[in-house]
Parts: structure tokens; sequence; C-alpha cells
């Protein structure tokens, strides 16, 4: 599969509370931020998504009395997962890791998402509610882009949703399998089965490097 003048990079969510140390952590996180960096130098559009939430958010177990992160509430939009607290407006968690300013550096845009405290945000394209876009979609039209291709923290969650809505938005989607990591088995399966159903392809990070 070769990059071609209609495709643009999705990072996704590099940030430090997904990384070893985090308070979110993914196992490997950090280490795929070289293959990300290696991927943005060959795609003339890159942009990078950011979860960027206050301390109120509504999926963070703190903010419901009794609750435990990793168990699920019904909410006014529907089932939602919650989590330890994470990328904070402004915290050092929140802020992207210091091995992926290379390709930081390159991005055209940021898209910051679960801004809303009442609104979680896994997907680049929308909010958990389905229905409040990012911006991102828009986005990608001006820009030409026709095809994306995603990676980042974590497969399973917002590498996934932003895939999936990628191809309801009309776009052809192609997740970057080692470029990416997961937070469980279970779910990282369910991702994978979506994608398939969905037509979304699985390339890995040399396909794209060696065929430049």
């Amino acid at each position: 599969m070769r990059i071609g003048p209609d495709d643009a990079l999705l990072v996704i969510d590099p940030q430090n509370d997904f990384c070893e140390g985090g308070s979110l952590a993914v196992q490997g996180g950090a280490g795929i931020m070289p293959a990300i960096n290696r991927l943005a130098e060959r795609f003339e559009r890159v942009i990078v998504t950011q979860d960027w939430h206050t301390p109120d958010q509504i999926s963070f177990a703190s903010n419901h009395p009794g609750a435990t992160p990793f168990t699920e509430i019904e909410v006014a939009y529907g089932r939602q997962m919650l989590w330890p607290d994470h990328c904070i407006q402004g915290t050092p968690g929140a802020d992207f890791h210091p091995d992926a300013a290379p390709a930081v550096r390159r991005a055209l845009a940021v898209i910051r998402k679960g801004c809303n405290p009442a609104v979680d945000s896994y997907s680049g394209f929308f909010e958990n509610d389905r229905r409040t876009p990012t911006g991102l979609s828009g986005l990608l039209r001006e820009l030409g882009v026709a095809r994306v291709f995603l990676c980042g923290l974590a497969y399973d969650y917002c590498v996934r949703f932003t895939a999936e809505d990628a191809v309801r938005e009309g776009f052809e989607a192609a997740v970057i399998r080692d470029a990416s990591r997961a937070i469980a088995p279970q779910t990282e399966a369910a991702a994978q089965s979506r994608f398939a159903a969905l037509g979304v392809v699985e390339v890995e990070a040399a396909e794209l490097l060696n065929a430049f």
C-alpha cells in the first residue's frame, strides 16, 4: 500500500497520561512514538487529536460517588465507561508525549476532544453523543483528503471510534496496527471485528515506509 496525494495521517492522542507513568497508561504506549514520527515524515497532511478534559468530566469515576474505574454507567447519551482522571486541561498528563514531538510539529491542526464535561469523546470526529462534531470532517474535506491512516492510543477506543466515524463520513480508513496500542485484549478483538465489518484496512508501518 502506497501513501497517495489524497491521504492524511491521523495521530490519535499521543499524550503523557496514555503512556507509561500516566494515569491511564496503555502498555507500550511510549514505544510507538518513533514509528509515528517516521510515518509523519512521509505524509503531507498530518493531524493530531488531543483529549482535553475538565476536572468534572462525566466519564471520570471520581465524579460518581462509589463508582470505580473501568465500570459502565448509564448517561443521557447511552452507556459510558468510567475512567481514572486523565488528560485534564493544562496538566502535564494532557501534554503530548515528548517522544511524539516531531510528529506534532508536522501537524496542520490539533483537534481537541472531550472538552464538554457532560459528554466524553473517543472519536476524533464526534463526541460520544454521536451528534456533536469536532470539525475534523470539514477540515479533511477542505484539504482534499479521501483516505485517512490512523495510529496512536488507544487502538481499541479512540483509534477504533475515529476509524469507524471516518468510514461513516465517507473517507477510506486504514489503521496502522504496529503504530497503535490497545488497552485490553477483549476490546482489541472487538475493534478488529468492527474494522473487518466496516472495511477498515489494517496495515503495518513498514508496509507504508518501504513503499514510499
